[in-house]
């Protein structure tokens, strides 16, 4: 029930991305950036790559963000939890956190190259979606935002059912593929190809930084 070990795989470029059946681009001043799930606990499984590039891709996207005016949320799941809380998770994956705290008790930080920033949102992730007993629709919609930009961990898991749901509440997801990482390539492009079909559009984070750039660029004269 605990995760796994996660070997070395690189990380999807531009031209092995799917295929997609809608034609949106991000607009910076209706997106928002979801860092999902960036615990010391969830990257500790990686044996190196993709992390120091998704990583890398992330901090870039967070400072690009933060200049053109999008707002940043992030997802930390909490350390304890309590059993009700926690529901069936502990049935699929043990006490998650929990388990490790005691020996680590920095295992739920966000890794130190993207700790959250002033202005910054952390909502308590309590399910795969980012959505579940959480403010963050509210929070969108007080913002004037109906588009996400999605990076993170795992693919297939949370950052995928964020996506959906997003999309079941008239939110266009954007799946920054070289800017989530997963258990293997496999599950990593099963994701991708999933919202790229079902329920959103899959780019690279060179295409949305050069979405944000124009506004980044004026916000910075």
């Amino acid at each position: 029930m605990s995760l796994p070990k996660i070997r070395p795989y690189p990380l999807p470029g531009t031209g092995e991305l799917p295929a997609g059946r809608v034609g949106w681009q991000p607009d910076p001043a209706r997106l928002a950036l979801l860092v999902h799930d960036v615990q010391r606990y969830f990257l500790a499984p990686y044996a190196g790559a993709p992390i120091p590039e998704m990583v890398a891709n992330i901090a870039a996207l967070t400072e690009a963000a933060r200049t053109a005016g999008v707002p940043v949320f992030y997802t930390a799941q909490p350390g304890r939890q309590a059993v009700a809380d926690r529901g069936l998770l502990t049935e699929f994956w043990g006490e998650g956190i929990g388990a490790v705290i005691d020996d680590d008790p920095a295992a739920a930080d966000v890794v130190p190259e993207l700790t959250p920033q002033p202005g910054d949102t952390v909502l308590t992730k309590w399910r795969y979606s980012a959505f579940q007993r959480s403010t963050f629709r509210e929070q969108l919609a007080s913002a004037g935002r109906d588009q996400l930009l999605i990076t993170g961990v795992y693919a297939h898991i949370g950052c995928q059912a964020t996506a959906v749901e997003a999309f079941m509440r008239d939110i266009r997801p954007f799946f920054v593929a070289d800017a989530v990482a997963d258990f293997d390539r496999a599950r990593h492009d099963q994701a991708c190809e999933y919202v790229a079909q079902r329920c959103g559009v899959v780019t690279t984070a060179a295409g949305a930084l050069a979405a944000l750039a124009p506004v980044a660029a004026g916000a910075t004269r």
